[in-house]
């Protein structure tokens, strides 16, 4: 029997969306009346169809009770331990305290300047800050444990507040460490596949973390990266990833997902993920995104690139947060949360 996937789309925003939904002809995104939406994508993996969410009632019984169940995952609030999720989109400041780091590489590896750009991500507005001490750039060779930490432990050590502090790591021991130092997310780029202890570490912790998608190693990721169908593939993943976490007894709201933009993937596979992201939220899970600085921005561009490429960032960290994506990691936190607050304003 073909396997299904449904998707949210065709989105209403702002004070239409409220009265749409007040109307019944809308239905919420994830519990947010500011965004809702009317048809639904019933997906496989030979085709799909887009109907209004109301039709679904002329479609087979066993494919509607699919629906229905996905449909309660989409329009539900999601939970998450450490944030109230009721205001999105949340941003998540990037902070690389490494020489070699794409786009910020050699900026912040001195302490003084860390914690300067540290306290700056939060008071323009970050809800969180992803420190890394490792570069997982395309090509990158992996380091050390003793020198990953040796990075990170000057920051920790310095942090005096009740900021929310990410590591992004993909070693079990780092995670420990940080986690004993004050940190109260884990953003694992490998999607718990790195390190086999990791999982461990976050559940005896019982601490939140990020599942990130990504195809192979950052030394040879970008090698000509193919999957069967990417959006599903991703899909698959996650799900897999997630009954695992459920069966090890994991907490539901301790899980966050993000398909990994440019980890593995060419641009048709970002494109089609960024374009169709929403399919995710069936899934029933916050969902972050990091597409700041990205090559599929230059790609894009072409001769109107830049060297911070803020403003290929701007437009697709908006288009994600139009999808009900509740997680922004970016680079530029202050740029991003003045071109939310416009938009925001815009569509009341």
């Amino acid at each position: 029997m073909q396997r299904y996937y449904t998707r949210a789309c065709n989105f209403y925003y702002g004070e239409q969306s409220r009265s749409l939904i007040k109307q019944k002809k809308t239905l919420p995104l994830c519990g947010n009346k500011d965004i809702s939406f009317d048809h639904i994508e019933l997906i496989n993996r030979k085709s799909s169809k887009k109907f209004f969410f109301r039709d679904i009632e002329n479609i087979s019984n066993k494919i509607r009770k699919k629906i229905n169940t996905d449909l309660k995952l989409i329009t539900s609030p999601k939970k998450f331990k450490i944030l109230n999720l009721n205001k999105i989109p949340k941003i998540m400041g990037i902070l690389n305290v490494t020489p070699d780091s794409f786009s910020d590489g050699g900026k912040f590896n001195k302490k003084k300047l860390a914690m300067k750009q540290l306290k700056y991500l939060f008071n323009c507005g970050a809800d969180i800050v992803d420190i890394g001490g490792e570069s997982t750039r395309p090509g990158s060779r992996g380091i050390s444990s003793k020198i990953e930490w040796n990075r990170i432990k000057k920051i920790l050590k310095q942090k005096k507040n009740n900021k929310i502090i990410s590591l992004d790591t993909r070693k079990s021991d780092i995670m420990e460490k940080g986690i004993r130092s004050g940190v109260k997310l884990i953003n694992d780029i490998s999607g718990l596949s790195y390190d086999k202890n990791s999982i461990n570490i976050l559940k005896k912790y019982d601490i939140p973390f990020v599942i990130q998608h990504s195809l192979g190693n950052p030394e040879t990721m970008q090698n000509n990266p193919q999957y069967k169908n990417v959006l599903l593939d991703i899909y698959d993943f996650f799900e897999k990833k997630i009954n695992f976490c459920k069966k090890i007894g994991i907490s539901y709201k301790n899980i966050i997902l993000d398909p990994g933009i440019g980890f593995g993937k060419n641009l048709k596979h970002n494109l089609t993920i960024m374009k169709n992201i929403s399919i995710y939220h069936s899934l029933g899970f916050p969902i972050l995104l990091g597409v700041s600085r990205k090559r599929f921005i230059k790609e894009l561009s072409l001769e109107n690139d830049s060297t911070l490429r803020l403003g290929g960032t701007i437009s697709s960290s908006i288009f994600a947060m139009m999808q009900g994506v509740q997680f922004l990691r970016v680079h530029d936190v202050n740029e991003i949360n003045q071109s939310i607050k416009i938009f925001k304003e815009l569509i009341k």
